[in-house]
């Protein structure tokens, strides 16, 4: 990793070294997985600071180093000015830290497979195989009109917005946004990325079984189980997917 140049990342409250490398493989897993293409971001708690979060400057998750990290309050603010730009949407992120102090890392995508679920509220988004049983509870739903009415650019732009959307996500792990994509919490960023990874592979899954008809989906039993199975095994596939991403990122 490189060296870290900007003084936010000085003193005791700076975040571990680890979780700072984590952030950057966070971010070549997401694209080599096809979560992310050059738009979306994932971003990091401060471990040592809850009131503070780690992000990237605007940059394409693949492309970011570690100069490119910054630390925002969660007021979405910058803590080091530079002339940086910064993600229009990182209101989406402080407003979610700051509602749900369970959550330690979002990641928010244009997931692929995902879109359909997010241009009709005809089939929800629920669990039809066991690595998504983290969907258990459904996703939440952000219909942008009711809060900036008819002519916004889906953006979630403003702490208002950001807010509105972090209402909307309630309890869920995650919350899909009408005509723009979804937003993927955990409490931890390895976890976050494992269920960005399955939430796109869950649609894909669900979208090809209803073709064939009615799916089964998990009970609240299963998946309630299979969450606390797999979740407990993410480190397994964390390592592989930071070796390919690696390797095919850099």
């Amino acid at each position: 990793m490189n060296d870290l140049n900007t003084s936010a990342f000085a003193g005791e409250s700076s975040p571990d070294a680890e979780l700072l490398v984590d952030l950057l493989d966070a971010n070549r897993i997401l694209f080599d997985a096809g979560v992310v293409d050059a738009f979306g971001h994932v971003s990091v708690r401060n471990d040592k600071r809850p009131e503070q979060f780690i992000m990237s400057a605007c940059i394409a998750p693949a492309m970011v180093e570690a100069d490119d990290l910054v630390v925002f309050d969660l007021d979405g603010n910058a803590l080091t000015e530079d002339g940086r730009t910064f993600y229009a949407e990182r209101f989406i992120h402080s407003e979610i830290y700051k509602a749900r102090p369970d959550v330690c890392a979002v990641v928010h995508s244009h997931s692929p497979a995902v879109l359909p679920f997010c241009a009709s509220r005809a089939g929800r988004l629920r669990p039809v195989c066991h690595m998504s049983g983290f969907l258990g509870s459904g996703a939440g739903w952000f219909e942008i009109r009711d809060h900036a009415g008819e002519g916004s650019d889906l953006l979630v732009r403003t702490r208002p917005l950001g807010a509105s959307l972090a209402r909307s996500l309630e309890s869920h792990a995650v919350v899909l946004m009408r005509g723009h994509g979804c937003t993927v919490v955990a409490a931890s960023l390895r976890v976050a990325v494992y269920r960005a990874i399955y939430t796109n592979l869950n649609a894909q899954v669900q979208l090809s079984a209803q073709s064939l008809g009615e799916p089964i989906f998990l009970t609240a039993e299963e998946a309630r189980s299979t969450a606390a199975a797999n979740e407990s095994q993410v480190d397994r596939a964390w390592r592989l997917w930071v070796d390919k991403a690696r390797r095919t990122t850099k």
